[in-house]
């Protein structure tokens, strides 16, 4: 017997978050804006373009380390970190309520994409409230170790190509900057996907606040 029915996965950020009381910000976001031979154009934290030199070092501790293949390596809070154009790297902080945030800046379709993992697994994410579960194509499910043909619950999916055959798969770590999250439900569908759908399986389990182009989420649990 198949889960019950999943909701639409959306591709909007809209209202189906519920947002919560203003949280300091205690995170750096990275955006890769361009890449010029050794050199990377960087935004810290929604500013203005910088270029960055092999070596170079923003003001906030952001450095490069390389340029290669069409993708620039940072370090990032001592982390080293590849994106490719367009790509977010968070970096995180406590908080005084002793939880765990991270800062997120919006690209120009009002879009959340950022870098993470499912069970190890670097993955692309995209922020998508319109979402019930993280969702993942077989492709990136394999990569994470996730065997939803085996223990998987099969069931419906409608999307915007209409319903769809789609696997709930329990008991996964999926991590977003420092905020670590276990016993996370999972769908697979057996569709290409440019992203991982960081859902609200996740999501829930966040306090959420927008502003403007930013979003800041905060570990409850």
């Amino acid at each position: 017997m198949g889960f019950p029915s999943l909701q639409t996965v959306g591709h909007s950020i809209a209202a189906a978050a519920v947002f919560c009381t203003a949280l300091p910000a205690a995170a750096a976001d990275v955006a890769l804006a361009g890449l010029l031979s050794s050199r990377a154009v960087v935004v810290v934290n929604g500013g203005n373009p910088r270029t960055l030199a092999v070596g170079g070092k923003t003001a906030e501790g952001v450095k490069l380390l390389a340029v290669e293949d069409g993708a620039a390596v940072f370090e990032i809070d001592g982390k080293k970190q590849r994106l490719v154009l367009g790509d977010h790297a968070v970096s995180s902080g406590g908080s005084g309520g002793g939880g765990t945030t991270v800062t997120l800046t919006g690209d120009a379709r009002g879009q959340f994409i950022t870098q993470g993992s499912v069970n190890g697994a670097a993955m692309r994410f995209m922020v998508d409230t319109g979402a019930t579960f993280v969702s993942l194509s077989a492709a990136d499910a394999a990569r994470a170790g996730v065997d939803y043909r085996n223990k998987g619950q099969m069931g419906a999916m409608t999307t915007a190509n209409g319903t769809i055959r789609a696997w709930m798969v329990p008991g996964n770590t999926v991590r977003l900057g420092d905020i670590t999250l276990y016993g996370v439900d999972v769908t697979v569908q057996e569709v290409n996907m440019p992203f991982v759908l960081l859902g609200m399986s996740f999501l829930n389990r966040l306090e959420m606040k927008r502003e403007g182009d930013t979003m800041t989420l905060k570990k409850r649990y």
